[in-house]
C-alpha cells in the first residue's frame, strides 16, 4: 500500500459490540506492517478506549492474510537518518506500553504470520488466540537487524533458552510450539478462530470492569517486585478492592446464588 493509498484508507478499523472493541490493523497488502501511520492510528484508538467505560475488552486482529509482519522495512529504508529511526522505535515502544497499561484486557486474534514487531504485539497482549496454521518469529537476525525491541516483550512471555533460539536463529515456530513456549494461550482451526476469540472475550466482558482494571494493573506491577514487596502491595490492592461496591455485590450474589449486577464502582 502506497503512502497515497494509506491516506485514503482507515489504517485501523474499529467495531464495538457487547462491551468488546474490535480493532483491526488494516494494511492487508503489506501484511499489516507497522508504518508510522498505522502505529499512530492504533495509538489514537487505544487512547480513546482507555477512558471509554463502555469497553470492557479489546480484541486486536489484522486484515488480510496475516496478523502483522512487524515494522515497515520499506519505510525504514526510505529514511536513513537516526532521528527518523528513533521516532519509529519510540512510537512502537509507546504503543506496547499503552497496551500493557490499558485498563481493559487485550486479546490478540492471530492468523497467518506474526513476526518481529508483530510477534511483539502478540507477546504484549494480555491473551492471545491463534489459528493453528499461524507462524511466529523474530527473524531480524536474517536481515542484519536484531529484534531488540521485540525481544523485550517476547522475553517476558517465553522462557530464556527458547526466546534466545528464536532470536539467534531467526527461525519461525508454529502455533503448537508457541503454546508450549507460553507465547499464546491456545490455537484453533482457522475457521473456528472468531468463535474462540468471541467466547473468551465474552467471558471476560461479563466480569466487573472495575475488577478487570484493578487486576490487570496489579498483575503487571507486582511482576517487577521482589516477593515480599509483591505480597505487601497486592494485600493493599485486595483491601481496596474489598471496599468496592462491585466486591460487595459479587460476594452477596455468590452467597445468595444469583447473578451479580456490576456497576463498575
Amino acid at each position: 500500500m502506497s503512502v497515497a493509498e494509506e491516506l485514503d484508507s482507515a489504517l485501523v478499523l474499529r467495531r464495538d459490540a457487547d462491551g468488546i472493541a474490535h480493532l483491526t490493523l488494516n494494511r492487508p497488502r503489506a501484511y499489516n506492517a507497522l508504518s508510522l501511520g498505522l502505529m499512530a492510528a492504533l495509538q489514537e484508538e487505544l487512547d480513546a478506549i482507555a477512558s471509554d467505560r463502555s469497553v470492557k475488552v479489546v480484541v486486536l486482529g489484522g486484515a488480510g492474510k496475516g496478523f502483522c509482519a512487524g515494522h515497515d522495512l520499506r519505510e525504514m529504508r526510505s529514511r536513513t537518518d537516526s532521528a527518523f529511526h528513533e521516532q519509529v522505535f519510540a512510537a512502537c515502544s509507546k504503543l506496547m506500553l499503552t497496551i500493557t497499561h490499558l485498563p481493559q484486557p487485550v486479546i490478540a486474534r492471530v492468523h497467518g504470520i506474526a513476526t518481529a514487531a508483530g510477534c511483539q504485539l502478540v507477546a504484549t497482549a494480555d491473551l492471545a488466540i491463534a489459528a493453528e496454521n499461524t507462524r511466529f518469529g523474530t527473524p531480524g537476525v536474517n536481515i542484519g537487524l536484531f529484534c531488540s525491541t521485540p525481544m523485550v516483550a517476547v522475553s517476558r512471555a517465553v522462557p530464556r533458552k527458547q526466546v534466545m533460539e528464536m532470536l539467534l536463529t531467526g527461525e519461525m515456530i508454529d502455533a503448537e510450539t508457541a503454546i508450549q513456549h507460553g507465547l499464546i494461550n491456545k490455537a484453533v482451526p482457522e475457521a473456528e478462530l472468531d468463535n474462540a476469540v468471541a467466547e473468551m472475550a465474552g467471558k471476560i466482558a461479563s466480569k466487573s470492569p472495575l475488577v478487570l482494571k484493578t487486576g490487570k494493573a496489579a498483575f503487571y506491577r507486582q511482576l517487577e517486585m521482589p516477593l515480599g514487596e509483591a505480597y505487601e502491595y497486592t494485600s493493599k490492592v485486595m483491601v481496596e478492592n474489598m471496599q468496592a461496591r462491585d466486591a460487595a455485590e459479587g460476594i452477596d450474589a455468590f452467597i445468595e446464588k444469583r447473578s451479580p449486577k456490576w456497576t463498575g464502582e
